[in-house]
């Protein structure tokens, strides 16, 4: 491999919004992300809606979905 081209692979921490701590190895470092594998609907197996910025609102206005709220 060529020397100085490469980022640095370093031991970084990965906080999860629920609170979840993973450590691992990284060329980001430290990183807070907003769902992990212990709070995911898919591994908890609990029916959970995630919404990233907006993004259901965004669809219902754009195809103009009616929501019983």
């Amino acid at each position: 491999m060529k020397k100085g081209i490469h980022p640095t692979y370093k031991t970084a921490k990965f906080t999860c919004a629920c609170g979840n701590v993973i450590e691992t190895k990284s060329t980001l470092g430290d990183t807070s992300i907003e769902i992990c594998s212990k709070c995911h609907p898919f591994y908890t197996g609990k029916q959970k809606l995630v919404d990233t910025a907006g993004r259901i609102e965004r669809f219902n206005k754009k195809y103009n979905v009616k929501t019983d709220k």
